[in-house]
């Protein structure tokens, strides 16, 4: 065993790379890299994971892994396989992930408050980014999947790593060609992903179904991990609406883990709500709000990942093998400054943080803006006083909407008890 080698590895780094001044001695390294991963001290750990400029939670879990590979191969493996998907590592529609940072600065400047709620989560990057700043955070969102997901990041926390590492070595090493056709690749198959790695994706979500010795936040934590090992290979340009034709698709699929985020000091909240009913039924200090955009469903853009995540296996349709509708946003139709205004009027909180662009001008009638800035402002000025931020940015289009001038606003609204009342 070279446990403290192995990790060290991952880093292209070496025991002799730890600085002179480490608090651990090079001769109480070499002894450590002998050691099981449960004989290594606190300390130890806190040491390594300064060292390596890494989470202590995430060393531990990697540690883990490793750990649990040397004693089931007797080898560590290649850095792929103990990788993990963090949070961000997902393709989607209307990410804050570019301007998560200036967000944030905007936020801590112009508000305060120790619990944070996230509407309209999305990715669920902006409450992944706040989490080091409130007490309590509520997460929401519509989408089945996205609801899963936020369970696996943000709910996994005591997973047994070793076991869910086992699970994802089974998966991997199962050969494709000696599974049958399944409901995934009689639909997706030779669309999506190639026909093999289709099988295999079925497969894979039939087994966590099957296997009743997983826990609900096992079976969250394995399914997130499929939800971002499928989104890694599909034969898309970011969303599901479509596929890539006259391509021959390769076989790439490979089972990743997630990496869950550290929440134990933290008050998780998630729903899977509609807004405008969840928002009167909670108190908060912050609200951020980043309501659909434009008349793009994401329940349709997304409809592959809602389909693997409920897993009802009902009749696809359409070019690109469509379930029924259902999750249709009124966010995304003509009631859309209605739907906002009424929002607004019913949340309990300080302050209101609103993000929204100036897509009014879109050659494709579907990418343009449902509500005007003047019908934001008209809104959020019923209930406080209202400052507004700029920042360009450029965003995934569909090749019709020309980005010149695009730009990103952020609302921050302080809530008037008084003018709401």
């Amino acid at each position: 065993m070279n446990l403290l080698e192995d990790l060290l590895s991952l880093y292209n780094k070496s025991i002799k790379d730890f600085p002179r001044k480490s608090l651990i001695p090079e001769s109480t390294l070499r002894l450590l890299n002998k050691k099981e991963f449960n004989r290594w001290t606190i300390n130890q750990i806190n040491d390594v994971a300064e060292f390596l400029e890494e989470d202590k939670i995430y060393i531990i879990k990697l540690l883990e892994s490793i750990e649990c590979k040397n004693r089931t191969e007797g080898k560590v493996g290649d850095k792929v396989s103990l990788n993990f998907f963090n949070l961000e590592n997902r393709r989607y529609i209307g990410s804050k992930l570019k301007l998560i940072k200036w967000i944030r600065s905007l936020i801590e400047t112009h508000t305060e408050g120790k619990s944070f709620f996230d509407v309209f989560a999305g990715t669920g990057i902006v409450a992944q980014e706040m989490m080091s700043h409130y007490e309590r955070i509520i997460i929401n969102d519509f989408l089945y999947s996205n609801n899963v997901i936020y369970h696996g990041f943000f709910d996994s926390n005591d997973i047994d790593i070793c076991k869910m590492q086992n699970i994802s070595d089974r998966f991997n090493d199962t050969n494709s060609n000696f599974l049958d056709e399944n409901y995934f690749s009689n639909n997706y198959g030779g669309k999506f992903f190639s026909n093999n790695d289709a099988k295999k994706i079925g497969w894979i979500r039939d087994e966590l179904d099957i296997n009743k010795t997983l826990s609900c936040k096992e079976k969250n934590f394995l399914l997130t991990s499929l939800l971002y090992s499928i989104d890694k290979v599909a034969n898309t340009v970011g969303h599901y609406d479509a596929y890539r034709k006259n391509i021959d698709i390769p076989n790439r699929f490979e089972f990743k883990l997630i990496q869950p985020i550290d929440t134990k000091s933290k008050s998780i909240d998630i729903y899977r709500c509609d807004a405008n009913q969840l928002v009167s039924n909670i108190n908060t200090d912050i609200v951020f709000l980043d309501p659909p955009y434009n008349s793009r469903q994401y329940s349709r853009f997304y409809h592959l990942l809602e389909n693997v995540t409920k897993w009802e296996k009902p009749k696809l349709s359409g070019v690109a093998m469509k379930p029924p509708e259902e999750n249709m946003s009124l966010y995304c139709k003509v009631d859309a400054p209605h739907q906002f205004d009424s929002l607004v009027k019913s949340l309990n909180a300080k302050y209101i943080v609103t993000t929204y662009n100036n897509t009014y001008n879109s050659k494709s009638s579907s990418s343009k803006n449902k509500i005007t800035h003047s019908e934001i402002l008209t809104s959020l000025n019923s209930v406080g006083t209202t400052k507004i931020f700029e920042s360009d940015h450029k965003f995934f289009n569909a090749g019709k909407t020309d980005l010149k001038g695009h730009k990103e606003f952020v609302f921050i609204t302080e809530v008037n008890r008084e003018a709401k009342a």
